[in-house]
Order: C-alpha cells, then structure tokens, then sequence
C-alpha cells in the first residue's frame, strides 16, 4: 500500500468526522468508502460532508496536500452506504496539481450510479506567504454563549438528521426569525461552527463548513429541502484552533434557483474558506425523490 494511502487510513483514528470520511485504496485511483448515516438529513447525505470524502480521495492521489479549489456538481442523491471513488490526475505540477474525481454508488440491482463529480486544484497552504490585502471583514458575532443552537427554539435540522448531533452550530439571533415565523427577508444566516467532538478546524473539514448551516432560504421564508446542484470552494489558509465564524448570504432567486455565498473566519480574523453554491429553492418540507 502507497504511503499515502496508509496516511488517509491513519487519519481515520482521529475523530467522527475523520473516520466517517476515510477512504481506502482498492487499486491505484480508486477508493472504497462509507457514506455514514450519521451526515444525513433526513434521508440525504449532506453535500459539504460527500466533498471531504472526495477530497481526502484526491489528497492521497495527488502529489500535493491541501485543497485550494474543489468544484463539485451533485448529480443524484446520494445515500448512507457503500461508495467508490474514482481519481484521475489531469495535471502535475511544481506548486498545484489539478485532479477530477467522481463518487458512484450501487443500485439494488447492481447498476453503478454517479452521484457527484468533482474538479480540483490542489498545493501546499503552508507555503504560501502571509501577505494580505482585502477589503472583507469577519462577522461581527454575540460571543458563542449569547447565540442559538437547536436546543434554543424549533430546529435548524430535522429531529431525525444525524447532521445535528455531529456539528456545533450557534446561530446569531438577528438571523434566526425563521425559526419562529418570522424570516427578515435579507437571506442571511450568521453564526459560529464547531465540529461537535471537539475536533479542530483543517482544510479537509472546511468543505463540510461552507455547506453546514440552515439554507439561507428559510430566512426568506422558503421552508423546506434547498437540494445543491454546483458548489465551487475556495481554501484560503490552514485555520487556526478553535471555532470557525461563518457568514452565508443570498442576493438573487430567481426561476426557482438561488445561489449561496459563504465566508469562514478563524480565531486570527483570517479568511479561511470561500464558497458559492447553485441550490434549487424549497418547494416542500421534505426530501425531494432526485433532483
């Protein structure tokens, strides 16, 4: 077994999200993996939870370690269960290397099926130089203690989302009038982030943030299944410890779609991550059956 690959089966030990998203190698390009039903929400697996899996896939086949730039399109639905993922390097080179990747799952009667498929360039975030020039600001958040998780009103999830009992998520109240009938119409969700075993931020788990809050629809007063069809990603820097403060907006639904954009500050006030997602708006409280 590659080195790699004993790297990515080594990880796995670390924590729920590490063994949850581990892959390991079947042949050269191609990983099995486990799709937990502990990332579901009702019956779907979350979107930003399938991008770890595929990324930590890419990571081991790639000759370069973090993730600067994931595209994924969500094809079907994807399931708890068995997976395969396949990798192609389209090119190497000395700082990025660029990779595609597809994760497919089995039918009842044995018929592989694609459910997402992924571009992405890839380089070494510890090398880049700390030099920054941005106009963007971190949220201004309550502290943790003064915001709302699902324990404080109606929930963000579902009662039967496994989702919710593995992320820490501390909404800002000004953006929770949704939860009681009463959305603002900004389409904003702001709030703190935390993986609920405590486990601390990296690149591979950033994936899962960008896609992690409540859809930004409820705060326009579309309740219901907001299913992704693209979501791009940018890393921008290796987080520091601790909680993550994420800030999600939409500013333009139209013809049943929405997009999503979110930012992902560390502790040190550095932009860590950058998102923009596709999703169809809700049109009704559950599941759709494809998209």
């Amino acid at each position: 077994m590659a080195q790699g690959a004993r790297e990515a089966q080594a990880s796995a030990t670390d924590s729920e999200f590490d063994r949850d998203t581990s892959v390991t190698l079947r042949e050269p390009g191609v990983y099995d993996a486990d799709l937990s039903e502990g990332w579901t929400i009702l019956s779907a697996v979350n979107g930003g939870y399938l991008l770890a899996i595929v990324a930590r896939a890419l990571r081991d086949a790639l000759p370069h370690p973090d993730p600067f730039t994931v595209t994924a399109h969500y094809l079907t639905p994807s399931k708890p269960g068995p997976a395969v993922v396949r990798t192609e390097a389209v090119r190497t080179g000395r700082t990025l290397a660029t990779g595609q990747a597809s994760l497919f799952q089995y039918e009842a009667d044995g018929t592989e099926v694609e459910r997402v498929r992924v571009l992405a360039a890839y380089g070494a975030l510890h090398s880049l130089d700390d030099d920054v020039h941005t106009s963007v600001k971190p949220p201004v958040l309550p502290p943790p203690e003064q915001c709302l998780g699902t324990e404080d009103g109606p929930a963000a999830f579902p009662d039967d989302s496994g989702f919710a009992q593995r992320v820490a998520i501390r909404l800002d109240p000004a953006t929770t009038g949704w939860a009681v009938g009463a959305p603002s119409g900004k389409g904003e969700m702001r709030g703190w982030f935390s993986l609920a075993d405590a486990r601390e931020p990296d690149p591979l788990s950033l994936l899962l943030t960008v896609d992690s809050f409540p859809p930004t629809a409820f705060d326009l007063g579309l309740m219901g299944w907001t299913p992704t069809v693209e979501l791009t990603t940018h890393v921008r820097a290796r987080p520091a410890p601790g909680p993550l403060r994420v800030f999600v907006t939409t500013r333009n639904l139209a013809g049943g779609y929405l997009e999503e954009d979110a930012e992902v500050w560390d502790t040190a006030d550095r932009l860590v991550a950058q998102s923009r997602q596709l999703a169809r708006a809700p049109r009704s409280g559950r599941a759709p059956e494809g998209r």
